[in-house]
């Protein structure tokens, strides 16, 4: 692994314009459970599968079911950066990374630091009437009974995509804007299984591809620099120039 760390280093040290892709494997060592892992929300057990509940159609038709598994299971305001995040923000504060593009739902790269994020498939922290748009923060959704409702009496949604819905195209052309002009792009945490999401990676034309997940993704064969441990083990080695 050291000589991975230092290869790593080096691509770091020699570029100015890096992009983060990434997914739920960033936030495990934050404690919050990924999709398709042996503990993963897909090997659990409920009355309908994760990808049924976390549909468009279900929250409309079963919105009180839907609430019971989005609170239990998709909400954990208790977890902290970890130091995957915590050393992408100093990337980004030494002027090296110039966009987080995250799948992820938990504002932990906010949390850490990072001010370009774009959300990919949102955020629980923020949530808006279906009727009247108001927004409500998460520990209203968080801490209403059953389904949360609007003064107005219209259902708080909150902002994630979810099956059936499309992705936010104001953030899906950043997204594609800054791969396309990353001269490094670093995949972490991520299988690369979730589309479109996934399809972006289809738009990077730089020097150098970088891919950190502890399984194989589809895009191993195209790495300059393939690293298979944990991702906040692997970034809590990288220095940032200035440190």
């Amino acid at each position: 692994m050291a000589d991975k760390i230092r290869q790593l280093q080096e691509i770091i040290d020699q570029h100015d314009n890096l992009v983060f892709f990434g997914g739920a494997g960033v936030s495990t060592e934050s404690g919050i459970p990924d999709f398709r892992s042996q503990d993963g929300l897909y090997h659990q057990k409920y009355d309908y599968p994760p990808e049924t509940i976390l549909s468009h159609s279900f929250f409309l038709s079963r919105p009180e079911e839907f609430f019971k598994f989005y609170k239990d299971k998709m909400i954990c305001d208790i977890a902290r950066p970890n130091a995957a995040h915590i050393k992408l923000a100093e990337l980004e504060k030494a002027g090296k990374l110039k966009a987080v593009i995250t799948q992820n739902i938990d504002n932990l790269h906010q949390m850490a630091g990072s001010r370009k994020v774009l959300e990919l498939h949102g955020s629980v922290y923020r949530n808006h009437c279906m009727r009247c748009d108001r927004f409500y923060d998460l520990s209203y959704v968080k801490n209403s009974k059953g389904v949360p409702y609007c003064e107005c009496g219209g259902v708080v949604k909150p902002d994630v995509v979810l099956y059936e819905e499309r992705l936010d195209s104001k953030t899906l052309a950043e997204s594609v804007d800054a791969i396309s002009k990353a001269q490094v792009l670093i995949i972490g945490g991520t299988s690369l299984a979730v589309y479109p999401a996934a399809g972006l990676i289809d738009y990077f034309r730089g020097d150098c591809l970088v891919v950190i997940n502890k399984a194989s993704t589809a895009r191993d064969c195209n790495a300059d620099l393939l690293i298979k441990d944990p991702i906040g083990e692997v970034f809590s080695q990288i220095r940032v120039k200035g440190e």
